[in-house]
């Protein structure tokens, strides 16, 4: 087998993720390597720290990136928090939900399921009702933004009705942190984690984690052991905590938390308000667009993310097809449908360094050259003029 080095092509990313990420963070990739236990590593580590607490709004102590991917700091979550026997309410409104269940399952746990509808956000009305009907239930779950849907919940609110039933709250933030509100310390969030290669801009691989003192405390008083050592908070902690003294516990992924530093060194430049302004303002110069086109937004606006948009594919139009034409044409991606929305919705994502007005207007001009091709029923030539009247209408 003759090989050779890789060169991926040059694509414009507008799925669900990974999302394009800023040359200033593939060069701070390509930086020498260190130790994990060089002291300037550790030093580095500890802005790494002080940057998620921003990023995350709290001053929580333990904010940190478990080394592996969003669904990694999933199950650090639940793993250390949820014990055989225990009851946990998770709400269910798409993909992500489901996989929350799973994580109950796997750890012995009892799930008891808040079901809502994919592309709506979570009822809150249903979580006051199960809790108060399982007050045995110390854990609600849920996911703040559904990336299979595009739907935002209320998570202040979800975390209010948490606390008045003596309730910790485990949530899913990979796709809204940094690219939505999320105010972990003001809405008194207990355990929340995200991932890098969304609306951060990073590269995939690392999870951002962030847990309160009540959470820690319940972590502390354990009755059974994690069930997964990689992940037990009580070894992982031992470096990421350990003052001059880390304990070895893995080797970390080096440049990949260089990747992480710099990604939240440009938000804190931005402002997170700022960034979370960015992501609306160029959503609704794309849904201008979108429905200028005729195309039909899957998620009621009042509980829609600006930047994963779910829009349903028109009749007779065949969506792998057109995903990729805009491949193989364009270099663009946009996102499949994923469970019970698989082949009847696109999610187009506007997230993070992609969030502009370039590939606003690229993405709907390409979209449109390739549903006219395929004699699809919309409004051709109308996207592209929408956007822009509406960019003129609404400077930045």
């Amino acid at each position: 087998m003759n090989s050779s080095a890789f060169h991926p092509p040059r694509r414009t990313l507008m799925g669900p993720g990974p999302s394009d990420v800023n040359p200033r963070i593939l060069e701070a990739m390509s930086r020498p390597t260190i130790g994990h236990l060089d002291p300037a590593f550790i030093e580095m580590m500890d802005e790494v720290k002080a940057l998620l607490r921003y990023a995350f709004q709290t001053d929580y102590a333990l904010a940190m990136p478990i080394s592996a991917p969003g669904s990694a700091g999933m199950e650090a979550c639940f793993v250390n928090l949820v014990e055989p026997g225990e009851k946990v309410v998770v709400c269910i409104n798409g993909v992500f939900g489901g996989r929350m269940r799973e994580n109950v399952e796997r750890c012995g746990g009892v799930p008891v399921v808040v079901e809502d509808a994919w592309g709506r956000a979570v009822d809150p009305d249903k979580v006051e009702a199960t809790l108060a009907a399982h007050p045995d239930a110390r854990i609600l779950a849920f996911v703040h933004a559904e990336t299979s849907t595009g739907a935002r919940s209320d998570a202040r609110t979800l975390a209010e009705i948490a606390r008045a039933h003596d309730c910790l709250t485990l949530v899913d933030a990979v796709t809204s942190l940094g690219g939505s509100e999320l105010r972990v310390g003001e809405w008194g969030l207990d355990a929340v984690y995200s991932g890098t290669q969304k609306c951060l801009s990073c590269v995939p691989g690392l999870s951002p984690v962030t847990f309160s003192e009540r959470a820690l405390e319940k972590v502390r008083r354990r009755k059974t052991k994690v069930q997964s050592w990689f992940l037990d908070l009580n070894l992982v902690l031992g470096y990421w905590e350990g003052g001059g003294k880390r304990t070895y516990h893995h080797t970390a992924p080096v440049n990949t938390l260089y990747a992480l530093h710099e990604a939240l060194i440009l938000l804190r430049e931005e402002g997170i308000e700022r960034a979370w302004a960015r992501h609306a303002y160029h959503h609704r110069a794309l849904r201008a667009g979108l429905e200028a086109m005729g195309l039909r937004f899957v998620v009621p606006e009042a509980e829609r993310l600006p930047q994963l948009n779910a829009v349903a594919i028109p009749e007779g139009v065949d969506d792998a097809t057109v995903r990729s034409r805009l491949l193989a044409d364009y270099d663009l991606e946009i996102g499949a449908g994923l469970g019970v929305l698989a082949g009847k919705v696109w999610r187009i994502g506007l997230m993070g360094y992609a969030c502009n007005r370039r590939n606003v207007l690229f993405c709907l001009g390409a979209l449109d050259a390739v549903l006219t091709d395929l004699g699809a029923k919309i409004e051709s030539g109308a996207a592209v003029p929408a956007a822009m009247a509406w960019y003129a209408a609404h400077p930045d």
